[in-house]
């Protein structure tokens, strides 16, 4: 018996074998789509600028991130995402489903580190500190930081040993990977610059002291300083022996010559020809010797008026006060005990 098929019929049965592809090839895809899973473990992966999405998804596939290149880049073409992905380096879990890999390469969800860099750091610190955790070369990170001035409240005078000495913010930070000593020293020189709010600026304005002057008295306060409270205290003694034309004669700049934090000093080190030497010069050395806070550069601005014109610390760090040299010789003796 032979069996007529009509027009009908074969649309019928035409319609049932695209309904079946096309489920099958949406559940084959969305299967392949699906993550590799296994470990939850991040791997690496760096997008080069102008890198095609051919190249990207043969990556993902080669180091097991994903279970199938082909439906990656056409998971990408259908949601016109093929010249969305973006360079960088990315950190990514095989736990991942494509979906979730093609939105952080198009939103460029970069890898990020955290580093957080202490209040009072140095230049010559903050660039080991980039090194130990592998994010700079710390010697190109120190060779841009000895003129790098993009604000002109850093413009250098001669003989400070960094011009980005004092105005890199001590902050918290999420770098990406793989940015330039360049783009890390940027980034933490513009959270200072955002940090001098226009209030604290017309504050300096106010006590006729240029920006420069309140950081660099803001770092001598905060190497001084070991107890929060006494900060602003410590600030007006220095502004005090300032006004009087009295040398600060700051333990802090001696040690910053040195280059370590020398428990005593000696009339030698005392001694030291350097303009960063506070026993030998008046007024504020040339430059910060640290990068100090926004405590300490509040307790310049706002520091409490005292007639104490010397300080001392004892062995557990908290400063006795004296107004004469008389009573400061007596607070010496004191502390030595």
């Amino acid at each position: 018996m032979i069996l007529l098929i009509t027009s009908t019929t074969k649309r019928i049965i035409l319609s049932i074998l695209a309904a079946v592809l096309i489920s099958f090839g949406a559940v084959f895809g969305w299967t392949l789509a699906q993550p590799v899973g296994g470990t939850a473990e991040q791997v690496l992966i760096t997008v080069k600028p102008g890198s095609p999405t051919k190249v990207i998804a043969e990556d993902l596939k080669t180091r097991n991130l994903i279970k199938n290149a082909f439906i990656f880049r056409i998971a990408a073409k259908l949601r016109g995402l093929e010249n969305s992905l973006q360079a960088g380096e990315y950190s990514i879990s095989p736990n991942m489903p494509v979906e979730q890999i093609l939105h952080m390469m198009t939103q460029g969800q970069t890898a990020y580190q955290q580093i957080t860099i202490p209040e009072g750091y140095t230049v010559d610190q903050i660039a080991e500190l980039l090194a130990e955790k592998k994010l700079a070369n710390p010697e190109k990170f120190k060779t841009l930081a000895k003129t790098f001035a993009p604000y002109p409240y850093m413009a250098a005078a001669p003989n400070t040993k960094y011009s980005a000495e004092g105005f890199i913010f001590p902050d918290t930070y999420r770098l990406a990977k793989g940015s330039s000593e360049e783009e890390l020293l940027t980034m933490m020189v513009k959270q200072f610059d955002a940090k001098l709010t226009p209030d604290l600026r017309q504050r300096a304005a106010d006590l006729g002291l240029s920006l420069r002057d309140v950081v660099i008295m803001a770092s001598l306060v905060e190497k001084e300083a070991k107890l929060s409270e006494e900060r602003p205290l410590i600030a007006g003694v220095f502004s005090n022996r300032v006004k009087q034309s009295m040398p600060l004669q700051s333990c802090a700049t001696i040690q910053y010559i040195l280059g370590y934090p020398k428990a005593e000093l000696s009339i030698q080190d005392t001694q030291i020809a350097s303009p960063y030497n506070t026993y030998q010069i008046m007024g504020l050395p040339p430059g910060p010797i640290a990068n100090p806070g926004s405590a300490a550069i509040k307790a310049v601005l706002f520091s409490d008026q005292t007639d104490y014109l010397y300080f001392v610390a004892d062995k557990e760090g908290r400063h006795h006060f004296s107004k004469t040299y008389e009573e400061h010789l007596v607070a010496i003796n004191q502390v030595q005990i």
